[in-house]
This record gives structure tokens, C-alpha cells and sequence, in this order.
């Protein structure tokens, strides 16, 4: 009898320990998101499975071209997902259809060139918008169909629940996902 209760004690440690790292690792580390809707399409799909990566920007701030998961400014409860383009303090531009950003690097000005993107897709809007302290100006890869920044305004860096770093399905989709390169910067002073 000692030795049932010894081997239902180690499994029932066995089984707390589990439940405690699977507790840490989801709320602090790593968080599974499943897409819903086409607000990021191409580039993700309505039933995309994504792990999310919440300790990052603990360590780093949020950059142009992550993709990220936050809270809905309006509902707490409730998950979207961008991309971010404006990052704090900067002025960004969006006209004819493209984005241009003013920074202290760059106080001239410069369009991003979004390979990420089809390169028929165009920026809808004509609107200027400065970023304060901890504001992101976050956009849907599907400019056409997506509620995002231009509609509810600047993102608070607190809102940010982690960045995208693998999609685990569908299967013929699994992959992992960097920032995006911005080689393609011009000025904008010369267009």
C-alpha cells in the first residue's frame, strides 16, 4: 500500500510540475494565436495557427515590419494582428497610395518599400499622423479590407501582447518569420 501511494504521489508531482511549466511558458514566453479573418492576407490566412513570442519586446523594442499580436485599444478583450510600420516619434505620411515616414535619421523624409506585399498594393487615405512616446502605427498586409491604425488611431506599445515568430499550420505553410529587410528605402525628397 506504501508503495501505491509513493507512485500515485510521483505521478501527481509529475503531472503539477507539467501543469506549472505549461502555466509559465504560455502566459510569459510563448502564446498560440489562430488568425480570423483576411485583414493580413496575403501574408496570413483565416486559420493560420501562429505561436507568438511575449518576451521580446520585454527585452527590445517593437521594430518597422514585425507583425504583431495586441490588444484592441477599444476592447481589451479582444486580439488583432498587424504589422508594424510607424514607430514612436515619428510623422508618417500616407498619400498616392504609399507611406513615408519622417524620422530624426531621416527628417527629408522616405517611402517604405513593402516587398512583403504584392506590388500592385496602395495605402488608402490621405492623413498625417505623429507618433508620441510608445506609439506604433500598425497596418493589415490587406490594405483594402483591413481595421487597423487608420481607422482607430496610434497603438500604445502596453497594448503589445508579442511578436509573430512561427506559423504551425496549415502544414504546407509551417514556417518561421523574421523582420522584414527595408533595403528599399528612398528619399523622399527626390521623387
Amino acid at each position: 500500500m506504501k508503495s501505491f501511494l509513493y507512485s500515485l504521489w510521483e505521478i501527481f508531482e509529475v503531472v503539477l510540475v507539467a501543469v506549472i511549466a505549461v502555466l509559465i511558458i504560455r502566459n510569459f514566453l510563448i502564446q498560440p494565436f489562430l488568425v480570423s479573418g483576411a485583414s493580413m492576407e496575403p501574408n496570413f490566412s483565416s486559420g493560420d495557427y501562429l505561436l507568438i513570442d511575449e518576451i521580446s519586446y520585454r527585452f527590445r523594442e517593437p521594430q518597422r515590419g514585425e507583425v504583431a499580436v495586441f490588444h484592441y485599444p477599444g476592447d481589451e478583450r479582444v486580439y488583432y494582428i498587424k504589422r508594424i510600420i510607424g514607430l514612436p516619434g515619428e510623422k508618417l505620411a500616407i498619400k498616392n497610395g504609399g507611406i513615408v515616414v519622417f524620422n530624426k535619421e531621416y527628417p527629408e523624409g522616405f517611402a517604405i518599400g513593402e516587398n512583403y506585399l504584392p506590388s500592385t498594393t496602395k495605402t488608402s487615405g490621405n492623413e498625417e499622423i505623429v507618433l508620441k512616446d510608445n506609439e506604433y502605427f500598425m497596418l493589415g498586409d490587406n490594405r483594402n479590407y483591413s481595421y487597423d491604425s487608420r481607422s482607430w488611431g496610434s497603438l500604445s506599445k502596453n497594448e503589445i501582447v508579442g511578436m509573430v515568430r512561427l506559423r504551425l499550420w496549415p502544414f504546407n505553410k509551417v514556417m518561421a518569420f523574421e523582420k522584414p529587410s527595408y533595403q528599399n528605402y528612398s528619399n523622399y525628397s527626390n521623387q
